[in-house]
């Protein structure tokens, strides 16, 4: 036997003999439900006497004899849809009210079809109505059946015998509940799924260095400025070639988003390919120029670079630099300083053919190298507006390495001091590359 509703009830009237209840406006409470029912008894009104919700606000009635009016009454305000499992399964409705598979009223069908015909029309809704709480209305003798209906995707089921208005109101509230909180855990693992694999990507997407043969000691931190986020901007590489020369190079593409972040891996490959293939110094970078102009987003972006080769005996190195701040350099006895290296170039992609020169620098048989990002350098320095700056970080560097640091320890002290200084996360992103070499 299907639920009698009335057809459409969205305003409600006033009973017949008594005084005409107020308009409903526009400013009705938001947390007001509505409920649309989908049964094909065109009969009178619902059986029970009156449904409320929360606040006590009649809860909006709105029913389909079939799936085509469904689908036409199913507007963004339905809450809930109630579903009489008797339906036929062509959502056509036959009007007869038996439920039959083929809505001629002939009650050909057997308990089975019946059974299989209810759930079809259930999978039909789920996939009509997927943001939309879903109740299913059968008889207690076909328990077994709501049950399956609950574990193919309604909220919960509701037997005709025991309906009245405070049930149905107690499972309509249930219903929309659960369903909220099955779509936010679903978007919650969606979420967590797409970060594992943003994860994976750009973990994959970080550089190895290639320096096997090298005495040279490598070390590096990074740090992105976007929230949780293992790529940024700036990139960074080492790759030994075959004559045994160490090359080394870090950069920085102007901006903190994923396209900024896509192009600094682009430049980082593109590096990686032209030193293995024998390029370096003007015609590298004058060649990366040509990848950035092409691969940007659009030509406001550039990208700083600092590269440098340091010969296969470790005592001299070619600096380049490409808008970047030169590298700092630490000997035994002697205090941290910056390469000096006035006759740097522009930014990658400032300016067209433009040149970038090479300078000779004397390493010595001990030292350790630091190539770093502007990232390092422009946190604040507490509450001001004073920024740590390049001078700052050398003093930074060697306070610690009085204290006795070097390599991957020297490098996390840096960095740590850094956001203590600025009172938190630093906002850029934060590359810095250590070479360091031991006279043997």
């Amino acid at each position: 036997m299907a639920v009698p509703v009335p057809r459409q009830r969205e305003i409600p009237v006033a009973e017949s003999g008594a005084a005409a209840a107020p308009p409903v406006t526009a400013t009705a409470p938001p947390a007001s439900l509505t409920l649309l029912v989908i049964e094909d008894d065109p009969a009178g009104g619902l059986t029970v006497p009156e449904i409320l919700d929360t606040d006590g606000h009649r809860i909006r009635l709105r029913s389909a004899r079939n799936l085509t009016e469904a689908a036409r009454l199913l507007t963004p305000d339905v809450h809930c849809v109630l579903l009489d499992l008797g339906l036929a399964p062509s959502g056509t409705g036959s009007g007869s009210g038996t439920g039959t598979a083929s809505g001629t009223g002939t009650g050909t069908g057997s308990a089975d079809d019946a059974e299989d015909d209810g759930l079809a029309v259930l999978r039909q809704v789920l996939r009509l109505a997927p943001r939309h709480a879903v109740l299913v209305l059968t008889s207690e003798a076909d328990a077994d059946r709501a049950a399956e209906a609950v574990r193919v995707g309604a909220q919960d089921h509701l037997f005709r015998d025991e309906l009245d208005g405070r049930l149905l109101s107690r499972a309509i509230r249930y219903a929309v509940e659960r369903k909220r909180a099955d779509t936010a855990q679903y978007k919650l693992a969606e979420s967590k799924l797409r970060a594992q694999e943003n994860a994976r990507l750009e973990r994959g997407l970080l550089p190895t260095p290639l320096l096997e043969g090298s005495d040279l000691r490598f070390a590096a931190r990074y740090r992105p400025g976007r929230s949780r986020a293992l790529l940024g901007g700036d990139f960074y590489d080492a790759v030994r070639t075959p004559d045994g020369t160490v090359h080394a190079m870090i950069g920085d593409v102007c901006g903190h988003g994923p396209d900024e972040a896509a192009l600094g891996v682009e430049l980082r490959i593109a590096w990686r390919a032209l030193t293995l293939a024998g390029l370096c110094g003007d015609d590298l970078l004058a060649t990366l120029q040509e990848v950035l102009e092409v691969e940007r987003p659009c030509e406001e972006i550039f990208a700083t670079l600092c590269t440098v080769d340091i010969s296969p005996d470790g005592r001299r190195a070619g600096l380049c630099l490409a808008g970047h701040p030169a590298p700092l350099i630490s000997r035994p006895g002697r205090r941290a300083q910056l390469l000096p290296y006035e006759n740097s170039g522009p930014a990658l992609g400032l300016l067209p053919r433009a040149r970038w020169p090479r300078r000779q620098v004397d390493l010595g048989g001990t030292w350790s190298l630091m190539l770093y990002t502007d990232g390092l350098i422009e946190g604040r320095i507490g509450e001001g507006r004073e920024r740590l700056g390049q001078d700052g970080m050398v003093e930074m560097i060697n306070r610690h390495l009085e204290r006795g640091l070097s390599g991957e320890g020297l490098l996390e002290a840096s960095v740590t001091e850094a956001r203590r200084l600025n009172g938190g996360e630093l906002t850029d992103d934060v590359a810095v590359v250590l070479l360091s070499r031991a006279a043997g």
